[in-house]
């Protein structure tokens, strides 16, 4: 039985015992008896302890079964395959899951011991997770049914358990984060091994290709990331330029001025902008936006380059626009109404009371939507490959061609590349660094959101 048919024979075993608890908890209270709790806590007990066990067993059995499986078949493969390389023993053992599953390669006669010992693995394997895993989960159910009686401290028992399974999903969304920057820390530290750090932080040349002769010019790459940098920030203010001031007065208008029919149609209309692909952004950028930047700059007599980032700025900046309206929307109507009450009882005008008591009192959330809109600025690739290149210039002229921090990173990783030289390395020096900026920028956000937040809780 697959993964997907075991997880739906789960569930309904798991709603059958949270049947069988509940009703045997009324069955008890009808006899006279003071039940310790609700049936419906009874019966999500004996749910929990029928489900709960074996989605554990099945997850920790998905992660291992593989490896297992592999192990085990290394010693089917042929003497010559097992005395070489671990590439060429992966090599081998993806043919033979390859030759295993039909997808149709040449038959190979040297590895059909291997495919046919694969095969009768995986159906043992099959049977004997199929068979655990509900036996465990039949166990659970006639035990924990067995255990409902009116002394049972069932929800106490639940809560319990619902409270390790929050500190669980707590647990793994930072070991989450932990796992991904121990990884991204450890293939910048082999990058760094390879080029000085100083050159990539400071350095203003760009061009991390693989030479091809020792003697070809820039034969080790150049890894002076500063262009990257410049770019990204360049690129990112010009989007802040049109997103704050636009999305922060489209919310004040819509939340303090604005009828309810106008609000009523005009804030859909606005987010729909969030829900329109990146890449019909990229595309309007770089067909639309950017040939009108270049005439208008060519008819005033400037040069403006064909991918610009203007253009990229302008089109990232209407696109994160919903971010900040929307949010920033939100967060001032969670202004009390009191604040206004008595700012107007005081004899202040509606601007007044917007500008000295409504805006500081929704300081902190406008704040984070500012900061959210920020990092969806430095992490955007697709506008900036389509609108302003993928040249790595040191420039702070928004006419001319720029790259940034995301799209080197895509185009470092893609295609077949070795995961050992500093040109692949480079993606994850990079990717550290954003890291380290996202890091930066959300202290201060944090910083900024408790000044203000004590000043007017």
């Amino acid at each position: 039985m697959n993964y997907s048919s075991l997880i739906i024979v789960l569930l309904i075993l798991l709603g059958g015992g949270y049947l069988l608890g509940r009703n045997k908890a009324r069955a008890i209270a009808n006899q006279g008896m003071t039940l310790h709790s609700l049936p419906t806590h009874y019966g999500a007990l004996v749910a929990l302890w029928t489900g709960l066990p074996p989605l554990l067993l099945l997850i920790i059995w998905s992660l291992f079964e593989q490896q297992v499986v592999d192990h085990l078949l290394v010693a089917q493969l042929p003497q010559q395959i097992q005395a070489g390389s671990s590439a060429d023993i992966q090599l081998a053992i993806s043919k033979v899951h390859n030759l295993a599953s039909g997808t149709g390669l040449s038959a190979s006669p040297e590895l059909q011991p291997a495919v046919k010992h694969l095969q009768a693995l995986e159906s043992r394997t099959s049977m004997l997770h199929t068979g655990l895993i509900l036996a465990l989960a039949l166990l659970g159910l006639a035990v924990t049914w067995r255990r409902v009686q009116n002394t049972l401290r069932a929800r106490s028992e639940v809560e319990r358990m619902v409270r390790y399974m929050l500190f669980a999903s707590s647990g793994i969304a930072v070991l989450t984060t932990l796992g991904i920057l121990a990884s991204v820390l450890y293939e910048a530290w082999m990058f760094f091994g390879k080029v000085s750090i100083i050159e990539f932080l400071f350095g203003t040349s760009w061009s991390p290709q693989i030479a091809l002769r020792a003697d070809q010019s820039g034969s080790s790459g150049s890894f002076g990331a500063v262009p990257l940098f410049v770019g990204t920030l360049l690129i990112s203010m010009i989007a802040m330029f049109i997103a704050v001031p636009v999305g922060l007065m489209s919310a004040i208008y819509l939340s303090e001025y604005a009828t309810s029919r106008i609000r009523s149609f005009a804030k859909p209309a606005l987010e729909i902008l969030a829900g329109i692909p990146t890449v019909v952004y990229g595309f309007f950028a770089a067909l639309t936006v950017a040939p009108v930047i270049r005439g208008i700059g060519e008819s005033w007599g400037l040069d403006v380059s064909s991918e610009s980032a203007l253009a990229a700025g302008l089109v990232m900046g209407i696109m994160i626009i919903p971010f900040v309206s929307s949010l920033s929307d939100d967060v001032i109507n969670a202004v009390p109404q009191s604040l206004r009450d008595g700012s107007y009882g005081l004899g202040a005008t509606r601007s007044e009371t917007v500008r000295q008591v409504v805006i500081p009192a929704a300081l902190p959330g406008i704040v984070g939507a500012v900061m959210l809109a920020v990092s969806r600025a430095i992490g955007e690739t697709m506008i900036v490959a389509m609108a302003a290149g993928l040249a790595a210039n040191l420039t702070f002229n928004p006419l001319d061609s720029v790259t940034t921090v995301t799209v080197q990173i895509v185009t470092l990783l893609v295609g077949d590349q070795e995961f050992d030289s500093p040109k692949t390395l480079a993606a994850f020096a990079l990717g550290l660094v954003l890291f380290l900026v996202t890091l930066v920028l959300n202290f201060v956000a944090l910083k900024i959101v408790q000044k203000y937040r004590e000043q007017y809780d």
